[in-house]
C-alpha cells in the first residue's frame, strides 16, 4: 500500500530514484513507527511521515518521523554520533522532567592562545508568559576570544551579539529570532545548534559528542512550540544547576547583571 511519505530532494539524491520511489510505493517503508523526534508512534499510512537520512563517514540510515515534528532531510552526523543515533531508535530515555540536561561541547569561536575551551549545554525549562518553554543555556568553561586573537578578554557575548543574539533585561519576555538559527532535534535527542553558513547552508556551531537526551517535558514543550530558546552566558556565570528553579534563577541573575543574551530559534535540520 503507498505511504503518505515526504522525500525531499536532498534524500532522493542520496539513497537514488529506485529506492525513493519503492519507499513512496509502500516497498521498504513501515506502516508504523516511532519518530525519530518525538519517540511516539507514528503510521506512514494514515498520517505525513518524513524520511529523515542519517549518514555519518562509512554508513547511513533511514529513519522516519512525524512531517509535523521535522521535515525529510539528510543529516549529517560523525560515525560514532550515528551508532549513537541507531541505538537510540529502541532504546528507551530514563531522563526525568524536572531535571536539567547537561553536556560539554566543542567551543564554536576559537580559543585564545593555546586554551581549549568548551561549551557546556544545558537542557531545561523555563517559565516564560504562563507557559514552559524549551531551553538551551549555553556556558563556555573559559574565556573565549576572538579568532586569531592573542588577548585575554573575553570576548564570548560580544561574538554572539554580532551574530543577532540580543540583550536579556527581563527573564519574563520571550527572546526575538534569530534567522538562520536552529536547534536539531532527532531521534528524540539534541544533536546541534546550527548557524548561518555559506551559500544558504547551515553549519554547526555546537554539535554535540553524543546525542543529548532530553526530557520528556523538554521534548514535549519543543515539539509543541517548535521553536527553541537559546540563552548563553560568560564562564562561571550560571554553573550547573541540579534543579530548573535554580536555574532560572542563576538566569534572572546573570540578566541583571547584563551579562545575558539569548534568541529564538526553530527546530530544524541541515537546511539545503
Amino acid at each position: 500500500m503507498p505511504r503518505m511519505l515526504d522525500v525531499s530532494d536532498e534524500v532522493r539524491a542520496e539513497i537514488g530514484d529506485e529506492e525513493a520511489d519503492r519507499l513512496l510505493d509502500g516497498g521498504d517503508a513501515p506502516g508504523s513507527y516511532d519518530c525519530t523526534s518525538c519517540r511516539t508512534p507514528g503510521d506512514s499510512e494514515q498520517e505525513r511521515t518524513s524520511t529523515v537520512l542519517f549518514v555519518g563517514e562509512e554508513t547511513a540510515v533511514l529513519a522516519f518521523a512525524h512531517a509535523t515534528c521535522i521535515p525529510s532531510q539528510v543529516v549529517p552526523v560523525s560515525e560514532e554520533q550515528l551508532k549513537g543515533a541507531v541505538r537510540s531508535i529502541t532504546g528507551k530515555d530514563d531522563d526525568t522532567t524536572h531535571t536539567p540536561v547537561q553536556e560539554p561541547g566543542p567551543v564554536a569561536p576559537p580559543p585564545a592562545g593555546e586554551r581549549q575551551a568548551t561549551l557546556g549545554i544545558t537542557c531545561g525549562l523555563v517559565l516564560i508568559e504562563g507557559e514552559l518553554r524549551p531551553a538551551l543555556v549555553v556556558e563556555p568553561n573559559g574565556p573565549i576570544a576572538r579568532p586569531g586573537s592573542m588577548s585575554q578578554q573575553d570576548e564570548f557575548l560580544p561574538l554572539l551579539r554580532e551574530q543577532g543574539f540580543g540583550n536579556v533585561t527581563d527573564m519574563n519576555q520571550l527572546p526575538a529570532p534569530n534567522p538562520g538559527w536552529s536547534a536539531l532535534l532527532a531521534m528524540g535527542k539534541l544533536h546541534a545548534v546550527l548557524q548561518p553558513g555559506s551559500a544558504g547552508n547551515q553549519s554547526a556551531w555546537w554539535q554535540a559528542h553524543q546525542p543529548l537526551a532530553v526530557s520528556e517535558g523538554w521534548r514535549a514543550a519543543a515539539n509543541k512550540a517548535q521553536t527553541v530558546l537559546m540563552y548563553a552566558a560568560p564562564a562561571g556565570t550560571i554553573g550547573h544547576q541540579p534543579r530548573e528553579d535554580l536555574m532560572r534563577q542563576a538566569l534572572e541573575q546573570a540578566a541583571a547583571q547584563g551579562v545575558l543574551v539569548a534568541a529564538a530559534m526553530p527546530l530544524a535540520g541541515t537546511a539545503g
